[in-house]
């Protein structure tokens, strides 16, 4: 957290558009696919994922957004047009609270603080998307994103965590894959 958080504004913007660079190049997403993505907490310096939101729009990607309601995350579809507003924790939420229960996701675009070798994710601890990724199918790509690459081991992992299949950082894309 504080080595993100001494990140410069241009170091944020530049790093994130590494991201997605790294991103686009190694999935390759097409129309109609489904991806879920989160909206980043400005004051957290978390990657700018408006870079990959516009790209998905512009060429008819579907585009899914994290909401909580009644402690849950639940997947909003959004469009261009869609209106947000910013929910108790600071985080831009769309104004509406219809879940897509979409459950095939072609990608989940997942936030992070860190993730180890072994794909283990570090969070904010609500377990919010250790819950989400128990429902979702098992063909979907749970892909971190995070400006430093996996050094340290997460010692203290909870048997219900669930840890990301990629990771997506300015200089490579990590997978931690164990497809059959």
């Amino acid at each position: 957290m504080q080595k993100r958080k001494a990140l410069s504004s241009d170091e944020v913007f530049l790093l994130s558009e590494r991201i997605f660079e790294n991103f686009i190049n190694y999935f390759k997403p097409v129309s109609g696919q489904k991806v879920h993505i989160f909206i980043p907490i400005e004051k957290f310096n978390e990657i700018k994922t408006e870079i990959f939101i516009q790209y998905f729009l512009s060429r008819n990607i579907r585009v899914f957004v994290p909401k909580i309601v009644d402690q849950k995350l639940i997947s909003i579809e959004i469009f261009s047009e869609t209106k947000f507003q910013t929910n108790n924790w600071g985080i831009s939420e769309p104004v509406s609270s219809v879940d897509s229960e979409i459950l095939d996701f072609d990608s989940i675009i997942t936030p992070l603080l860190y993730c180890d070798q072994n794909g283990n994710r570090l969070g904010y601890g609500k377990g919010f998307y250790d819950a989400f990724f128990e429902g979702i199918s098992k063909d979907s790509k749970k892909i971190g994103v995070n400006y430093f690459n996996p050094d340290d081991t997460i010692h203290d992992v909870w048997e219900n965590d669930i840890p990301v299949d990629y990771l997506v950082t300015p200089t490579d894309v990590v997978s931690f894959f164990k497809g059959s």
